[in-house]
């Protein structure tokens, strides 16, 4: 949920004009005619100018790439422009790698799925459920997120751990839920990946990708940051202030490992999605689990799978994941019935990427993921208000009307418009795959769901 861009409403009309031209071309299996290179330059071109933080995007349809540019600058301080080599700090993308990596060891019987997390380190308490691979592949193993937890000493993310010492950094908080019943992202399930991938195989976390994943499918231009290394073609990360651009702050690398130590350039990122689905890497079986939602144990199905996010939007299917850490924003998704893969990568850790991400699929699909019905405004009007988050009624969010469109407001900084599917559903502006939909009892609105790996329900409260 991040700031809306307005050029968004331009591009929608615009793509609606040229979405029978890209499609046709796509589907005759040649390279789409210069109507995709013009928007998609239009639209990043207006964003992204040569004296900011930029970014490189990459479209490939059939495992070639039809649309591969970099926008802004990849080093300020010396002026240097983004070129599409460039390598970026991927963030939670490389969750997916340590997926695989965990795979192949369940291919060979090293690992199984449904084996205990203690069965490999334990030293971490059990706290009275058993915590699986699954559990941890899939966010539900209700272990606190380190990077959400309130250390006593300052700045802690600078500090170089290993990764015992991390993993005893968190260990001894208690679960936020039973295993299995809940989806909820966190970092420290991917961290406990790497260290059983290391205790299993013998290797160091980073030899076992290099070894086994990256110099197979040679991704000559993948990664991993350590302190101090010198990384050929790297781009600089930035914040912004009020008073301008800033440096990013600084990470120590043994914070990220296994849930986003990687570094990377857009191509090497195809070559990872046309090795993956060539199943250069795992078994065709194997790879269809991972891009399969898990479900809870209340039979409630969630949009992630073992290390990517599977999402349905307008009956559009996609395979895909985020990152994002100080400095940087990243997406990968995959659209497999088009067969079409698009890698957006940002050296700027304010970059709207949701909104980037769906404006980019919509140009290269040659379709818009999002529909819009009107609602009349006398209805509209029944959901305005206030509504509490029944499982943590902390979070809150006020719902306004601004002329003929409802706003979710989440923060002074967070305004998400509603795009409605019929009178009571909708989806969020931007935000593919999460839809809601609001309930009337007895003529009054009393609540909404929200459904985004499980139903979520916030409560009217005024």
């Amino acid at each position: 949920m991040k700031q809306i861009c307005l050029v968004f409403i331009f591009l929608l009309i615009r793509v609606l004009s040229i979405a029978q031209t890209i499609q046709d071309s796509f589907a005759r299996g040649r390279e789409p005619d210069r109507d995709l290179e013009k928007s998609m330059d239009s639209l990043l071109s207006s964003q992204f100018t040569p004296k900011e933080p930029g970014i490189s995007v990459l479209v490939a349809q059939n495992g070639q790439i039809v649309y591969k540019k970099a926008f802004g600058c990849a080093n300020l301080e010396l002026n240097v422009p983004l070129d599409t080599g460039m390598v970026f700090n991927l963030a939670s993308i490389t969750k997916q790698f340590t997926a695989v990596a965990v795979l192949q060891l369940v291919e060979k019987n090293e690992i199984s799925l449904y084996d205990s997390l203690q069965k490999f380190i334990p030293e971490f308490p059990s706290k009275g459920h058993t915590i699986t691979i699954e559990h941890l592949l899939t966010h539900t193993s209700g272990i606190k997120d380190y990077l959400r937890l309130d250390y006593d000493a300052q700045n802690i993310e600078r500090w170089d751990f290993t990764p015992k010492q991390l993993i005893d950094s968190f260990k001894n908080y208690p679960l936020d839920f039973i295993p299995g019943t809940r989806f909820s992202y966190s970092n420290s399930g991917y961290f406990l990946l790497g260290y059983i991938i290391e205790r299993v195989s013998g290797k160091r976390y980073q030899s076992y990708i290099v070894d086994n994943l990256l110099n197979p499918l040679g991704l000559t231009h993948t990664y991993f940051d350590s302190d101090g290394s010198i990384i050929p073609g790297r781009a600089n990360g930035y914040r912004k202030s009020s008073a301008g651009f800033k440096n990013a702050e600084y990470w120590s690398p043994t914070i990220e490992y296994a849930a986003g130590g990687l570094i990377s350039s857009a191509s090497d990122l195809l070559k990872w999605n046309n090795g993956l689905h060539a199943y250069q890497l795992l078994k065709k079986e194997t790879l269809q689990k991972a891009f399969t939602p898990f479900r809870l144990t209340n039979g409630t199905t969630t949009d992630y799978g073992y290390g990517w996010y599977v999402k349905t939007t307008n009956n559009i299917r996609s395979i895909e994941h985020e990152g994002g850490m100080p400095g940087f924003k990243t997406n990968e998704i995959y659209y497999p019935a088009e067969d079409l893969f698009i890698v957006i990568l940002c050296n700027g850790g304010f970059a709207p990427i949701d909104e980037l991400s769906a404006e980019i699929s919509i140009i290269a699909l040659g379709k818009p993921l999002q529909s819009d019905v009107k609602v009349d405004p006398k209805i509209l009007d029944k959901y305005v208000g206030a509504y509490k988050l029944s499982i943590d009624t902390n979070r809150t969010i006020t719902i306004q009307r601004v002329r003929d469109r409802l706003i979710a407001v989440v923060s002074t900084t967070q305004k998400i418009p509603l795009l409605f599917l019929s009178k009571t559903n909708f989806q969020f502006k931007n935000m593919l795959g999460v839809s809601g939909e609001f309930v009337v009892e007895e003529g009054k609105v009393t609540k909404f769901y929200v459904n985004q790996n499980g139903r979520y329900e916030w409560i009217k409260t005024k």
